[in-house]
């Protein structure tokens, strides 16, 4: 038994190799960093003619109608001055106070069919920060 060693046992390593989960990680962060901007890119679609109902309106609860025309002036259709354009920042500062009053009053956004689509969704933003809680679209009925 002269010629056998003893060996001391060896330590067991609990480490766990995070290598393979990190290059995972970004593999998958790189997919998702390129298929983002093509999800958030819109369909071109003919939007279809439709009747809707008309909305129930109180006496003492008429909404606030908020108007951009084509040449993108925009107007707020309370009081006397409904035919004065206004500017952005001076809207948004008429609808805080408005809002300030009222917070539940329902704003109507009146919109001209020519209008671009950016220019109504930058109002409506406008109408968001100024307080505005419950806003809508106005539209005409389809002639028959």
């Amino acid at each position: 038994m002269a010629g056998y060693r003893y060996r001391k046992p060896r330590n067991l390593v609990a480490e766990i190799n995070v290598v393979p989960y990190i290059d995972v990680m970004l593999v998958l962060l790189v997919i998702f960093m390129v298929t983002a901007p093509i999800l958030t890119q819109g369909v071109k679609v003919d939007l279809p003619e439709a009747v809707s109902a008309p909305i129930d309106v109180k006496e003492d609860d008429l909404p606030l109608i908020v108007s951009i025309k084509k040449t993108g002036e925009y107007f707020i259709e309370l009081g006397p001055d409904k035919e004065e354009p206004v500017a952005l920042d001076t809207l948004q500062s008429q609808v805080t106070k408005i809002t300030g009053q009222n917070p539940q009053i329902q704003i109507l956004v009146r919109g001209d069919k020519n209008v671009s689509y950016g220019a109504v969704v930058s109002l409506m933003s406008v109408l968001q920060q100024a307080g505005a809680k419950n806003i809508g679209l106005l539209s005409e009925p389809p002639e028959e």
